[in-house]
């Protein structure tokens, strides 16, 4: 987690989008530099905060000084000696680096290379051949999986010496307590079996379709969905494959992404969309800073970036930015939204204390983002953003919008929640 930085938050520098997005020697130098000093920063004020509000802060009746005490008193990493913080810091460097750079390549075409974006998402999108599937699939996770194992099991034991010692058994006990809840595990034990029924239906739904598409030798009707058949390398978003199974198939097709290239649309014009999208409900334009020192789009100069989108607050009222690797699809024009969503809840909370300035809880934030972009979706708004030429009442277009709705979900991937960043 990056904590608040050597001096006022509001005057943290670190290497983000528009500073230098690359991956190279210098600039994981300058992100374990930051990570550095905001636990130097962490550590300084939240021993403060335990000498003189540990026997008694929680019997505060004020929730909001309660919230304040117990974020500013967790050290987390800031707890671990200084070799152990540099080897921490290090880690999480070293894992970003190999998650961001792997690359599959073909054996019998040495030149050929393939990155995760954008070429290995294209192909997990695109190619029905469940060859070339099953070899971009296993390849990256091979390539990503076999030399990350060690490093994730180093940090998570650092992590969770690290959170021991603010009172916590281990980082994920850590991370449940930003839920407030005593009975989150168990909640969640409730919401699935409420899911579960729906889930089960749309997983043998479409794993029928793919068995009418691969047939015996790859689908086993009663058992799993292979993951690399699922649209993504996580096999949680499915709206790849929307193609495939679709009901009423000789109805207009929801999936605009023809459109939006017909119609010339690019990256800007992408989140001058979602721009619009979130003025018309009467929130907040994005700053100038946003338009100015966001990435949108994937550097033409053959920098090695982090491609997974994330939102960003600079937590100096006025700086919000957009990592994202963007391309023309309707997928990415939700994940514009989703992503905007992030930004326009930083931009609601600017004005809180520091400590207030992060979601209710991290499932709150991923929820506002979601709930925006499958807004984005409804044949109704594609046919007033000028992806639809006509919208009817039928029942079929209804039905297929909300399979394509149920297939949607955001991969959010981060090997630890971010002071600065939301996915």
């Amino acid at each position: 987690m990056d904590e608040a930085g050597p001096s006022d938050p509001e005057s943290l520098q670190v290497a983000a989008p528009g500073d230098d997005d690359g991956l190279g020697p210098r600039q994981s130098s300058l992100r374990e530099e930051a990570a550095l000093l905001s636990q130097e920063f962490a550590e300084v004020w939240g021993q403060k905060a335990k000498a003189l509000f540990d026997p008694i802060w929680q019997n505060f009746t004020n929730p909001t000084l309660r919230r304040i005490i117990s974020a500013v008193r967790t050290l987390g990493p800031a707890n671990l000696p200084l070799e152990e913080r540099q080897q921490y810091n290090s880690l999480l460097s070293n894992m970003s680096r190999i998650y961001s750079t792997a690359k599959v390549c073909f054996p019998n075409k040495t030149a050929t290379c393939w990155s995760l974006d954008p070429e290995l998402t294209n192909i997990l999108a695109a190619s029905r051949s469940y060859a070339l599937l099953l070899y971009a699939w296993e390849g990256w996770h091979n390539a990503v999986g076999i030399p990350l194992k060690p490093l994730y099991q180093n940090f998570t034991a650092l992590s969770n010496a690290a959170y021991r010692q603010d009172g916590f058994s281990d980082t994920g006990a850590y991370w449940r307590s930003w839920y407030d809840s005593p009975t989150f595990t168990e909640d969640l034990e409730h919401l699935y079996h409420q899911l579960e029924p729906l889930y089960l239906n749309l997983h043998a739904y479409v794993r029928r379709a793919l068995h009418r598409r691969y047939g015996d030798r790859f689908i086993n009707l009663r058992g799993p969905i292979p993951a690399h058949l699922l649209g993504d390398m996580w096999a949680q978003s499915w709206d790849r494959i929307y193609d495939m199974v679709v009901p009423f198939s000789d109805k207009p097709n929801l999936d605009v992404t023809s459109t939006m290239v017909q119609k010339g649309w690019n990256a800007t014009h992408m989140f001058r969309v979602a721009e619009e999208f979130f003025t018309s409900l009467g929130l907040l334009p994005m700053p100038p800073e946003f338009w100015a020192e966001s990435m949108l789009e994937k550097p033409s100069d053959g920098r090695e970036v982090v491609c997974h989108a994330s939102a960003w607050d600079f937590y100096n009222r006025k700086d919000f930015r957009i990592k994202q690797c963007t391309q023309v699809t309707m997928d990415q024009l939700s994940t514009v939204h989703h992503e905007m969503g992030h930004v326009q809840y930083y931009l609601q909370y600017k004005d809180q204390h520091v400590s207030l300035r992060q979601g209710a809880n991290p499932g709150f934030h991923e929820a506002i983002g979601d709930v925006l972009a499958l807004s984005v979706s409804t044949p109704a708004h594609l046919y007033k953003i000028g992806l639809l030429d006509h919208v009817t009442n039928d029942r079929e277009p209804s039905i297929r919008g909300s399979v394509l709705q149920l297939s949607e979900t955001k991969p959010t991937l981060t090997l630890e929640p971010s002071f600065m960043s939301q996915m």
